[in-house]
């Protein structure tokens, strides 16, 4: 006679057998009238929990939506609770079963949405309880793991969908503002050091939710903010990030040089001119584009932060660096320790001035300007400082650095080193359009101030020069696809503000005379950009015709320049019979002809078009949030929560 061994039954986590009652629709007070008693004293089962959710249609959740409604509410009550190991599970618990829903596909996705989640008619009371208790968490002195857990709750709730502005959820930020506990985590030198990257993406995306459509509470506040130590804070986050960025960039920099040949070197430069494909991969600079948009919605709409970008920091010294939990948002990866870099190349050795920082910053961004996100990045650099300049005002020198270069030159450096490494097949002219733009204001303001910069002029003068000889070369391939006249138009236009004004804020009147002298080292150039566009006026292309009209135009007091002292050169070389003459003796020829010269009053050199974000930035501004958003919902990860650790540092703090 045989004896049948027993049969062992799966065995079921207790927590298993609560969401099962909950998402298999149970009446809850019926079957388990002690669950929500037990459920937050359990560990969470997040694995479990995501496969239960979206193992379920989108028709089978709103059946079940009393169920999940209750889940919700019970898991805001349970955040107000003393108990820290409920608090973290109902935190837990939420962003699992958040981001586990806004993956779902549903027909109204806003409504559907918040209808199973909290309940329509119930959301407002809901959320106002929720967003109440997440700004307890981070006010209080709870544990780094708790405000990271809050953070990733909010970060969730802020990224459901990629457009922004669709993202019902957002409505009850607006309702519900949590930009004072922002801020306070900002101007907080601890909190801002383990979380303030954190707040200032979502303070980013909060500012940009229907920014155009309504008045949005938090780009009012962020306008009017006043709180030096939150500005303050804001600015070091960005230039610790950034800083990062470029000791980075410096050492991969450093530990490729030994490795490439000079063939190498060339290859790379030729390859690199007619590259045709364009990198959709993120960049090392576009890492960064979160971070760049708070720059942005800085510098674009608040007037106090301009004396943070000209200020000297000091990085926070009392913030531990070995933290007890991950951050929520994955971070630019740290220098090694061990690793040594010259001392030109360390950010560190530098001022700790946040605009030189961005700068640095600017100069990398726009060597990766190849790739779809490179370029992107380099545009969003290029806005920025196009608003920096706009809105520059004039403050006494410091006296902290000494016999320094002014930032306006390293502006002006950037910008040339722009011009002359972009000219190239796959010809951005977007990005020169803006590089031009941000020259035109430099000189606007120099004009407008009487600054005299101690600039090396000639480097501007001979990079635009050789730029325009690049379009009008190659107007072949460039013209079918771009409106080259515009460019050139902008670009002629800089060297007439210079010919008009710039005895007003040129260094010395042998600029004057030196900037005479490139124009007619050089006069091929403008000869045959004036024939371009004469060629083009008589063209059936009205787009084209207009626009080469007005380089015809601009052009009148280059060609007066180029006419009258070409032949008082040419004479006084017959004169003195010689045939090549040096540049001390083509000077002297033109200092002593200026009287004869009769020039063009041209009006409106020193005028621009306010940049204005709306409508004409919109579309891109729209497109790189969505990427953000994106980003930053891939990098959340709420399985990773050590719940031991967690539990030492609980006992730490009480």
């Amino acid at each position: 006679m045989s004896t049948k061994s027993p049969v062992k039954k799966n065995f079921k986590e207790k927590i298993i057998i609560l969401y099962d009652a909950i998402f298999n629709g149970d009446d809850i007070a019926a079957s388990y009238p002690d669950l929500w008693n037990e459920i937050f004293l359990l560990k969470v089962n997040v694995t479990y929990l995501e496969q239960l959710i979206a193992g379920k249609s989108g028709d089978a959740l709103v059946k079940i939506k009393n169920n999940v409604n209750e889940f919700t509410s019970r898991c805001c009550t349970a955040l107000k609770e003393e108990h820290q190991i409920k608090i973290l599970n109902a935190l837990q618990t939420l962003c699992a079963v958040m981001q586990s829903l806004f993956k779902k596909k549903f027909n109204n996705f806003g409504y559907d949405v918040i209808d199973i989640l909290i309940g329509f008619d119930s959301a407002n009371d809901v959320m106002q309880r929720l967003l109440e208790s997440l700004g307890n968490v981070l006010q209080s002195d709870s544990s780094v793991s708790l405000k990271n857990l809050v953070l990733k709750l909010l970060l969730i709730m802020a990224t459901a969908t990629d457009n922004v502005s669709s993202n019902t959820l957002l409505e009850y930020f607006i309702l519900n503002s949590v930009f004072d506990t922002l801020t306070q985590i900002l101007a907080d030198p601890s909190s801002r050091g383990e979380h303030g990257h954190e707040a200032i993406l979502l303070l980013c995306i909060l500012i940009n939710y229907r920014k155009n459509e309504i008045q949005n509470p938090y780009l009012l506040k962020m306008s009017i903010l006043d709180d030096e130590l939150a500005l303050n804070g804001l600015g070091l986050i960005i230039s610790e990030i950034l800083s990062t960025c470029n000791r980075k960039f410096a050492l991969r920099r450093k530990k490729e040089e030994p490795s490439g040949s000079l063939l190498t070197s060339i290859t790379s430069f030729v390859g690199s001119m007619f590259v045709s494909t364009e990198s959709t991969g993120v960049s090392l600079s576009s890492e960064n584009d979160g971070i760049l948009l708070a720059l942005y919605e800085a510098v674009l709409t608040n007037r106090n932060f301009f004396t943070v970008l000209g200020h000297i920091m000091s990085r926070d010294k009392d913030v531990s660096e070995n933290t007890v939990s991950s951050h929520v948002i994955e971070r630019t990866a740290p220098v090694p320790s061990n690793s040594t870099l010259e001392e030109e190349t360390m950010d560190e050795t530098q001022s700790g001035n946040l605009m030189a920082t961005f700068l640095r910053f600017s100069s990398i961004s726009i060597q990766d300007s190849k790739t779809e996100n490179g370029a992107d990045t380099s545009r969003l650099c290029f806005t920025i400082l196009n608003c920096i300049v706009e809105n520059l005002y004039h403050r006494k020198v410091g006296l902290e650095i000494p016999n320094s270069k002014p930032l306006a030159c390293v502006l002006l450096d950037l910008m040339v080193e722009f011009i002359v490494t972009h000219m190239m097949k796959m010809f951005p002219i977007a990005l020169y359009r803006r590089c031009i733009g941000i020259i035109h204001r430099c000189l606007c303001y120099q004009k407008r101030c009487r600054i005299r910069l101690q600039y090396s002029w000639k480097h501007l003068w001979t990079a635009l020069m050789n730029l325009l000889k690049f379009v009008n070369t190659n107007e072949s391939y460039l013209i079918p696809k771009y409106n080259i006249f515009e460019l050139a138009v902008q670009i002629v236009n800089i060297l007439n503000l210079f010919i008009t004004y710039g005895d007003t804020f040129l260094p010395s009147p042998g600029s004057y005379d030196e900037l005479y002298y490139e124009i007619i080292r050089v006069h091929q150039i403008f000869d045959n950009l004036y024939t371009l566009a004469l060629r083009y006026i008589s063209s059936d292309v009205s787009e084209l015709k207009s626009s080469a009209t007005k380089l015809s135009s601009c052009l009148v007091n280059v060609r007066a320049i180029i006419h009258h002292f070409t032949p008082k050169i040419d004479a006084w070389s017959t004169e003195n019979g010689k045939t090549s003459l040096s540049e001390d003796e083509v000077l002297e020829v033109i200092r002593g002809n200026y009287e004869t010269l009769t020039l063009k009053l041209m009006e409106g050199l020193d005028s621009y078009s306010k940049y204005s974000e709306h409508p004409t930035e919109t579309p891109f501004f729209s497109q790189l949030i969505r990427k953000i958003i994106q980003r930053i919902r891939d990098c959340i990860n709420i399985k990773d929560l050590q719940q031991l650790s967690v539990l030492k540092e609980f006992s730490t703090i009480s």
